[in-house]
Formats: structure tokens, C-alpha cells, sequence
């Protein structure tokens, strides 16, 4: 597959706004038909705007899902980042978890079918938009953790930062996207007790 074709840029404040509602428009045919529905002739009715002039700013589908997957993954990472900032001084372990759990579902299942095209068209590698995003939840959480155990832990706490963060995450997205039988609160609770548990265990330096 080629990389995405971006075209022209958006020089003119009448130009910045048919680039917005080419996005815009974007974003509504994917979360209505998913990645394989979507087609620039849908993009450009739902925009209001010929495919010609739609051509002008981006060259194809895939230009415009890239454009699409970017901005909601910078809208997730705002909101994620929000609600771990938002616990750091809660002190209850277990009030703090659950609660970054829950912030971290219900922004993921806002819009499913852009975080599935998220999931796959951004797998995680070293140095992609994802993983720098969870690099940057490790290091909030590796600070928390050093603060609370004073670096007494089995494991460097950038590594159960780690741990706990790919968990987490990958838990929440396959909850969101595969449907398994638990309710949002329960999953919410099981998901919470399984990083204490493991926290109760790691950050105990006793052989």
C-alpha cells in the first residue's frame, strides 16, 4: 500500500475551513460505514463538496483516514492523560485505578470504529504516534509509583509501569471492541483488582 497522499495545503482561511469539513465528514463516514466503507465519493457528499474539490486536499481514501486516525488519537491521548493527571492525588490505590480504568473505557468506547481503525492502522512499533503515547503514560506512572513506594519495588518501576500500562490498555480496547460479557462496572472492578494485586506484589522488596 502507498502512504496516504496529502495535496494541497491549506493556505486560505476559506480553504482551512473545506479541509475541515472534508475531516469532519471523514470522521462521520467511518464511524457510520468502518475503514472499509469509506470512499472519497462518501466523504465528499457528506461535506457538501464536488470529489474534484475534495481531490484538491487529499488524494485518496487513505489520506484522509490517516488525517481522521491522527486527530482522534491526539483527542484520546488528551483524555487519557487528563484523567491519570486527575488521580495523581487521590490517595485510595484502589479509588485510583478504578477511575483512570473507567476514564479510559468510556473514551475508548465513545467511538469504536475509530478506535478500530486506530488498532489498525496504528499497530504499536518503537517509534509511532501510539507508542510514544504510551511511553509518556509509563513515565506518568513510573512517577507516581517511585513517589508512593520510594523506589522500593522488585522490579525497576519503569518496568511494572510497563507492565501495568500495556495491560491496562490492551484489556480496555479488546473490552471495547470484542463485547464480552461483563458490564462496564464489573470489568471496571476485575481489571482494578488485578494491577493491585500485582502492584501489592511487586512494590514489596521482601524476598
Amino acid at each position: 500500500m502507498t502512504a496516504p497522499r496529502r495535496r494541497r495545503q491549506p493556505r486560505q482561511e476559506r480553504s482551512r475551513a473545506t479541509v475541515e469539513r472534508i475531516v469532519a465528514a471523514g470522521r462521520a463516514v467511518l464511524i457510520e460505514r468502518g475503514t472499509e466503507g469509506l470512499t472519497t465519493n462518501h466523504v465528499a457528499a457528506a461535506a457538501g463538496i464536488s470529489p474534484g474539490s475534495l481531490y484538491q486536499y487529499f488524494g485518496d481514501k487513505e489520506a484522509i483516514l490517516d488525517e481522521v486516525v491522527t486527530r482522534y488519537s491526539d483527542e484520546l491521548e488528551e483524555r487519557v492523560t487528563g484523567a491519570f493527571v486527575a488521580t495523581v492525588a487521590v490517595r485510595d490505590p484502589t479509588e485510583a485505578v478504578r477511575r483512570i480504568v473507567l476514564a479510559l473505557v468510556d473514551a475508548l468506547a465513545e467511538h469504536p470504529a475509530l478506535l478500530r481503525a486506530v488498532a489498525q492502522r496504528m499497530p504499536r512499533a518503537g517509534d509511532d504516534r501510539r507508542a510514544a503515547f504510551a511511553r509518556r503514560v509509563d513515565a506518568l506512572l513510573t512517577s507516581t509509583l517511585v513517589a508512593r513506594s520510594g523506589g522500593a519495588t522488585r522490579y525497576p518501576a519503569g518496568t511494572v509501569a510497563w507492565l501495568v500500562v500495556r495491560t491496562v490498555e490492551s484489556l480496555a480496547v479488546g473490552f471495547v471492541l470484542e463485547d464480552p460479557p461483563l458490564g462496564r462496572e464489573e470489568f471496571a472492578d476485575e481489571v482494578t483488582a488485578l494491577v493491585l494485586g500485582y502492584l501489592a506484589r511487586v512494590l514489596d522488596p521482601a524476598p
